[in-house]
């Protein structure tokens, strides 16, 4: 087995792999009408991460306006803590190559592995959504990316409120 993730644009052909690895990643799986609307986005930004010519995990970015949000980053439960995650996540902010630009995203407060990595790569949560996912009615914390957030701060972060993450 490779070491590291070979990251590509994700595309169409994936996404049996993709709806295979989503239905063992997440108790609510995304649909695959989900996932063509979001390959379909022409500013939008989907990877897939590739282990030994398997999809071993992938994420989905979507720009609105001047902010990225990442709507979905899976990682296979077989190949976690592996570095593939990581490995998305750095390709898309070389994809995105702008210093100044601002990734949101939401996740559970009991996923502390997920909250972990993205604290280690600048992202800091600001505000929290009540009930956010259906299958349990867990509130999302919101965490933001933005220069702000790297050095520490929430001021460019809208409508910041600053929470404590589980980690």
């Amino acid at each position: 087995m490779t070491d590291e993730p070979d990251i590509r644009r994700l595309t169409y052909a994936d996404l049996p792999q993709v709806i295979a690895v989503e239905r063992r990643a997440f108790p609510t799986p995304w649909s695959l009408a989900m996932f063509v609307l979001e390959l379909s986005k022409p500013s939008g930004i989907c990877l897939a991460a590739r282990l030994d010519r398997r999809i071993a995990g992938y994420l989905i970015c979507s720009r609105y306006d001047t902010v990225w949000h990442v709507m979905n980053v899976a990682v296979d439960p077989d190949h976690r803590r592996r570095g593939v995650g990581t490995a998305l996540l750095g390709a898309l902010f070389d994809r995105v190559g702008d210093d100044d630009a601002h990734f949101t995203l939401e996740v559970r407060p009991s996923n502390g592995g997920a909250i972990a990595l993205y604290e280690r790569l600048g992202f800091r949560s600001a505000g929290a959504r009540r009930r956010y996912y259906q299958d349990n009615g867990e509130d999302a914390l919101i965490m933001w990316r933005t220069p702000a957030t790297l050095a520490g701060r929430l001021d460019d972060v809208p409508n910041a409120q600053p929470m404590r993450s589980v980690s």
